[in-house]
């Protein structure tokens, strides 16, 4: 999942950025408004995120331009304001959502998960199933069976995008492009670090192995 940030302050457009990407998202930054709508029209995301007050271009401004070309991206806007009025000025301008500086961070990622469900049309008790795994998407939970798998964040998306892509050959290539981010220069053999964790975690051996190597291609989740 790729996120657009544009935002301003530092402090707070690194905060963003660090939170983000150890939840597993791709993130790009701008830090002024031109900049961002820039990039918010060369390139497709799955979501925007912008401060209201930007130099150059407000971020309702980026909204409007945004939404004139007809694009459907969820955004949500970063404000200090809160009066109904500019709330309301806020939506109307073409944004999903907003929410207030100060921030806590896990209302933010809240917010984030419910317009990238909707965008994706999920339902509130979507699933994916692998034998005997089962990934509850929207309460962001692994079940092997009965038990409960406790993943790390990185774990669950690697996991995830294994199960959307059920039955076909994940390329390395794929799965970093799509897992982490094809920008970072990261080696390939970290998957095959976080497939074998993987595997540990949810007691895939022998018979029970779902998710199988393609050797010098990549992985392919399938029943056995």
């Amino acid at each position: 999942m790729k996120i657009l940030i544009v935002e301003d302050e530092t402090g707070i457009a690194a905060f963003l950025k660090q939170g983000l990407e150890e939840e597993a998202y791709t993130v790009v930054m701008a830090h002024d408004g031109n900049k961002g709508l820039q990039l918010a029209l060369s390139d497709d995301y799955d979501l925007l995120l912008l401060d209201w007050m930007l130099p150059g271009m407000s971020g309702i401004a980026i909204c409007q331009e945004f939404r004139k070309q007809n694009k459907k991206t969820p955004v949500i806007l970063l404000t200090a304001k809160d009066s109904s009025e500019e709330v309301v000025f806020g939506l109307q301008a073409g944004a999903n959502d907003y929410i207030r500086k100060p921030f806590h961070f896990d209302e933010l990622l809240e917010r984030i998960r419910v317009q990238l469900r909707a965008k994706s049309g999920e339902t509130s008790h979507e699933a994916l199933q692998l034998g005997e795994i089962r990934m509850d998407l929207s309460a962001h939970l692994v079940y092997r069976n009965d038990e409960l798998i406790q993943l790390t964040q990185r774990e669950f998306a690697l996991l995830e995008f294994l199960l959307r892509n059920k039955n076909r050959v994940c390329r390395r290539v794929q799965i970093l492009e799509n897992v982490w981010d094809s920008n970072y220069n990261y080696n390939a053999g970290i998957i095959d670090v976080y497939i074998n964790t993987l595997r540990k975690k949810l007691k895939l051996e022998g018979e029970d192995n779902y998710i199988q190597t393609i050797r010098g291609v990549g992985y392919i989740a399938r029943e056995v």
